[in-house]
């Protein structure tokens, strides 16, 4: 009967010591289960009978506490790249009977290398500014990954530590498509933005990053709720980026300005009063940068009548 048979009738057990009574070597029945390396071995003549053997002695038991717990689990913590070491050191145990030299190595691997005291303050720095903004958990494992292969590089001779951490997580942003501007993420940081942007430039260049786009409809549910806005006045500023999007090319334009101008059309069609002036300081960009988009998407979709956005 094949294991697959065996799993179906409730037959199949694991290899153990029992199922060996000889070595088919030497005809010894003295076999041995090794539980550290989960292996069947012959005592005299020292046959591996199998190996690979899933050790399921602390299955099925209950932990009651957070001790316990621990005590009983047989793996470490994940991998992680907001950890200094990603997660993969480990600690000598200490004991009274160790000598005094065994105590001296122990105080030496204690102490915290330069390269990880560094990751140390990126990462807690990336966990801070990563939760006030709300970022997801991929965000900032992307943003400490970027940080430590510039930290790798030698990039950050010369730098800010909080300036290159602000220029990861922007990066990190934009490329996993999460709507924050960098004025947002420089309110939680003393950086100074100069810094952060010329971080980001050399990120950019020495680790030859692709820059995706800042996509405008990304931003659009976030401004409509902080001018307050209604979801008709929502549909309709998308599909007037979308009429304009076919029409010029957005690729050189800032992705804020055309959103100030489409949201105000939208509030004129639907007849809200938001001023230009409220409109470019909520989304952080000139009432010139404003008006210039307004008088294209005026040109397009042929105000008054707005035919473009009731199409």
């Amino acid at each position: 009967m094949n294991n697959a048979a065996k799993i179906k009738n409730n037959t199949f057990k694991p290899e153990t010591d029992s199922e060996f009574k000889n070595c088919p070597e030497c005809q010894s029945s003295d076999i041995i289960l090794d539980q550290a390396r989960g292996e069947n071995i012959c005592a005299r003549c020292g046959l591996v009978l199998s190996h690979h053997i899933i050790d399921i002695s602390r299955e099925g038991r209950r932990a009651f506490s957070m001790d316990e717990k621990s005590k009983r689990d047989q793996t470490g913590s994940p991998v992680s790249s907001l950890l200094p070491d990603l997660g993969l050191s480990t600690v000598i145990d200490k004991n009274h009977q160790l000598s005094q030299r065994m105590k001296r190595v122990i105080r030496w691997n204690s102490r915290m290398t330069w390269s990880n005291r560094n990751m140390l303050i990126a990462a807690t720095e990336i966990k801070r500014i990563g939760g006030l903004l709300n970022l997801p958990q991929r965000v900032k494992e992307y943003a400490a990954k970027i940080y430590r292969r510039a930290f790798k590089l030698k990039l950050l001779r010369g730098r800010s530590i909080k300036a290159m951490v602000v220029a990861s997580l922007y990066y990190a942003c934009r490329s996993e498509r999460i709507p924050r501007t960098l004025q947002e993420i420089l309110k939680f940081t003393d950086s100074d933005p100069r810094d952060v942007r010329r971080c980001y430039r050399t990120l950019v260049r020495e680790l030859k990053l692709t820059v995706p786009a800042l996509d405008p409809f990304l931003l659009v549910p976030k401004y409509i709720a902080a001018l307050q806005l209604s979801n008709e006045v929502e549909k309709s500023t998308i599909k007037i980026i979308k009429f304009y999007s076919k029409k010029y090319q957005v690729g050189g334009k800032d992705p804020k300005g055309l959103l100030a101008g489409a949201i105000y059309v939208a509030c004129l069609y639907h007849g809200i009063s938001r001023s230009q002036s409220r409109i470019a300081k909520t989304i952080q960009v000139t009432e010139v940068t404003l008006r210039s988009r307004f008088k294209e998407i005026s040109k397009i979709i042929k105000l008054p009548q707005y035919s473009a956005i009731k199409a």
